[in-house]
């Protein structure tokens, strides 16, 4: 039998295992995925520039990254991406 506090920290363990494995696209960053999220929702980089306290010219670097860490080719192909995988909504 193990103790409450051993069973805790296995349980834990295989859940957050679980938990790190369903994020989508785990080649992105935390900055890129949030970036890529509000894409998804619609927002242009103007919006999210503003939405994100950060320069106009990141978000353009951060976007570009994204298409090419996601191998697509635009704008649009990177949306239905993320929407696939549940982002954007």
């Amino acid at each position: 039998m193990f103790g409450a506090p051993l069973a805790r920290r296995i349980a834990e363990f295989f859940t957050a295992g679980a938990a790190s494995a369903q994020v989508p696209f785990p080649q992105l960053t935390a900055r890129e995925r949030e970036i890529l999220e509000l894409l998804a929702a619609g927002r242009s980089n103007a919006q999210i520039a503003a939405a994100l306290y950060l320069p106009p010219k990141t978000v353009r670097n951060n976007v570009s990254n994204v298409f090419a860490k996601l191998q697509v080719a635009d704008r649009p192909e990177a949306i239905v991406r993320a929407r696939e995988a549940g982002l954007g909504s």
